[in-house]
């Protein structure tokens, strides 16, 4: 059976033509013009990704994008015609893993899609049974948790993967587009901001002063690297 593709736009003769060409490549697709049950209907279906709508009939899309990630790390894609970089930064920071603006040919998403799916599925980078210690921060390669003086932080799934990948690599400095080519799975296909705001919830979130950070150096105009001196690793 395919992968599980939920659907949510108002627009029904969009949806018809999207239904019909992920069904011809063996997509299981539900749509929805709206979904006050979002919470429900995920955790009953087992998705295996979100496209939806900025704007719907009754919802708001950055409102279910909230509400989902508060108990899932499903992959969010955002639909819209909304062609504002603040929209587009206010997605990810809700936790969207891509926006898409219409209208955009319909191959394309699939794109993103199925290169979204292969990131889920085949991990780019191998976890070693170690704890990774920053300091006070512990990294979990096994059962994907951080914790900060004892005390567990809650990333996304994301957010994980890409502090591992950074940890793991101490001093090594990465490009925006390195880093969403290994964490998101594909090159170029995502706004690379998206990097940009991930660094910046990771940092609210182990910094005790995001602006001053003592963990996730910036290399201007370069890219984003892990302090070299501050990693230890001990194996279970």
């Amino acid at each position: 059976m395919g992968d599980r593709i939920l659907v949510l736009d108002p627009d029904t003769n969009f949806t018809k033509t999207l239904k019909y060409s992920f069904e011809q490549d063996s997509f299981q697709i539900d749509v929805f013009s709206d979904c006050e049950n979002i919470i429900e209907l995920i955790e009953k279906k087992h998705y295996d990704i979100l496209v939806t709508e900025l704007q719907l009939l009754k919802s708001n899309g950055l409102t279910i994008c909230q509400n989902v990630r508060s108990f899932s790390n499903i992959p969010i894609i955002f639909i819209s015609r909304v062609d504002d970089d603040i929209k587009k930064i206010l997605a990810f920071e809700y936790g969207a893993d891509d926006y898409l603006v219409k209208p955009f040919n319909i191959l394309e998403l699939k794109a993103r899609i199925k290169a979204i799916l292969r990131r889920t599925s085949d991990i780019k980078f191998e976890y070693n049974n170690d704890v990774i210690e920053i300091s006070d921060i512990k990294i979990y390669t096994i059962g994907r948790k951080i914790t900060k003086s004892g005390q567990e932080i809650s990333l996304t799934g994301k957010e994980f993967d890409l502090i591992y990948v950074l940890a793991s690599n101490p001093g090594k400095i990465f490009t925006r587009e390195e880093l969403l080519e290994r964490v998101w799975g594909y090159a170029y296909y995502g706004d690379l901001r998206t990097v940009d705001v991930h660094i910046r919830r990771i940092r609210e979130k182990i910094e005790d002063n995001s602006k001053d950070s003592q963990y996730i150096m910036t290399k201007w105009g370069v890219g984003y690297y892990f302090k070299e001196n501050s990693i230890s690793n001990n194996s279970f």
